[in-house]
């Protein structure tokens, strides 16, 4: 099926002996590039007090550093990995990536809040990196090896956010908020570079134009539904200006589906997106994204808070990043034997797994938290959890789509993941604002509710994924007479 649609090259895995660069390379320049833009998403987050203090600017308008962001990737990335898929995913990531690199440069030297926001919504639209990352593996990569290395460049999206966290506090505390961007920037220029040279273009395309109505409908009403759910905690979530951006950005949405579903050259194929495989998964995404993006809010949050409060643990912005190790190690971990696992079990049970572990993490939190070492087993067993699962994910989207829709399906699983995360962010955000006492603190009482509220998602998530049709990896990539070998030899 749509083989007519795509280039007449030698599969993936079958290009002639020493026709293009060894896939050990492609991976390596890959992940620096992946692990760069996965940390500015996430190194502003425990800096944005820092951030307000040096633009001079309030609370609210601070928080649209990462708002703005949040809005940019998730209008960018699917329509980026539709015109990877047109166009030429190396050729494409190399123009993401050079903006990338201009957005860094200007919110490094930003000295207002205007300005910063510039650089910050180009840096958002660069989350086509993923979607084209991915597209470009299991178009370029033998075809035992996709499986596990689509995995390790999904678990490296969660182990660049958790560091990010992580490393925040040290950056600012000895340098500034504006080498927040200079150091991802040391690594962006010459991966950008090694990329243009020794990344080769992708012999996978789709011919096409894009809907630029649908676009347009897409990235309006995205950006209406993300706004309303960002900005509901200071809003409030009844209030009549949340509730009609809200209704707004659903209904076009909902005109959106429709002008896809009747066009010729739809931007997202909607007969994909209802493919039983693809939209459980993206469901299971929507829930982890809601866990995930809520514990970059709640454990920093909660092992900051005074001991004089009555819990937490008076822990320093670095000290909360301390916390937070055991995640970004157990995800990274956890991700790369995610490919030896979906070998063995196919990609199905190891999403379960995932899922099954950070709901244990979040029970865990709601339940007892009174000691450091509960904080790290959760923590660790939460990091654990979202390797297996970004990782699995990511490559049940590809087994269940054509070669030709790898990048536009790819990057429609990031958004949800995005909304997700956009909703367990505001959600849990809004539960300990409405439980804050005399102390000027969130009550225990709210901490409990709001691990609790992930915990009952993520298990949901655990119900939801158990309606995906297993697959095996073996069987959309490999021809059945290749030798299994594990991920991990990429670095070799």
């Amino acid at each position: 099926m749509l083989a007519h649609a795509m280039s007449t090259e030698p599969p993936a895995g079958e290009h002639p002996a020493g026709a293009r660069r060894h896939y050990t390379v492609t991976f390596a320049l890959l992940a620096m590039a992946a692990v760069s833009y996965a940390l500015l998403q996430s190194l502003v987050a425990p800096a944005l007090p820092d951030i307000q203090h040096a633009l001079h600017t309030s609370v609210n308008s601070a928080s649209w550093v990462l708002t703005a962001y949040l809005l940019s990737a998730s209008v960018a990335t699917p329509l980026i990995g539709r015109l990877g898929d047109m166009y030429g995913k190396e050729r494409l990531l190399v123009v993401v990536l050079i903006l990338l690199c201009v957005a860094t440069t200007v919110s490094a030297l930003a000295n207002s809040l205007a300005v910063m926001l510039i650089g910050r919504v180009v840096q958002g639209a660069a989350g086509g990196v993923f979607p084209l990352a991915f597209g470009i593996i299991r178009d370029e990569f033998p075809r035992e090896r996709v499986a596990g290395a689509v995995g390790v460049m999904s678990a490296l999206a969660g182990v660049g956010g958790g560091a990010g966290v992580v490393l925040a506090g040290p950056i600012v505390q000895n340098l500034s908020i504006h080498w927040l961007f200079w150091l991802p920037l040391v690594v962006l220029i010459p991966a950008t570079v090694a990329i243009h040279r020794f990344v080769p273009e992708s012999p996978v395309r789709v011919p096409g134009r894009v809907n630029w109505t649908a676009a347009a409908l897409m990235s309006v009403g995205l950006s209406a539904v993300l706004l309303a759910v960002s900005e509901a905690p200071v809003w409030h979530w009844l209030s009549v200006r949340t509730v009609v951006v809200l209704a707004a950005g659903l209904a076009i949405l909902v005109v959106w589906v429709r002008s896809e579903a009747r066009s010729d050259h739809p931007l997202v194929n909607m007969r994909m997106m209802r493919i039983r495989g693809v939209w459980t998964t993206n469901a299971v995404a929507t829930l982890l994204g809601f866990g995930m993006y809520a514990s970059f809010i709640l454990l920093p949050e909660f092992v900051e808070t005074p001991v004089h409060v009555g819990y937490g643990f008076g822990a320093s912005v670095t000290g909360a990043g301390l916390f937070l190790v055991p995640s970004t190690l157990a995800m990274l971990l956890a991700g790369a034997q995610t490919g030896r696992l979906e070998k063995r079990f196919g990609s199905k049970p190891p999403l379960l797994a995932g899922a099954a572990l950070t709901t244990a993490a979040y029970t865990l939190l709601a339940v007892g938290r009174t000691d450091r070492w509960e904080i790290y087993l959760a923590a660790t067993l939460l990091g654990a959890g979202i390797g297996l699962a970004f990782a699995a994910m990511v490559n049940l989207i590809i087994e269940n789509v054509e070669p030709t829709e790898t990048g536009v399906a790819t990057g429609m699983n990031t958004v949800t993941r995005t909304v997700g995360g956009a909703f367990g962010g505001a959600a849990t955000a809004s539960i300990l604002a409405g439980t804050v006492g005399v102390t000027g603190y969130p009550s225990i009482h709210g901490f409990t509710v709001a691990f609790a509220a992930c915990a009952v998602a993520l298990g949901f998530g655990v119900l939801v994924g158990l309606a995906i049709p297993p697959r095996r990896p073996a069987d959309a990539f490999a021809t059945g007479d290749e030798e299994p070998s594990d991920v991990l030899t990429l670095a070799r």
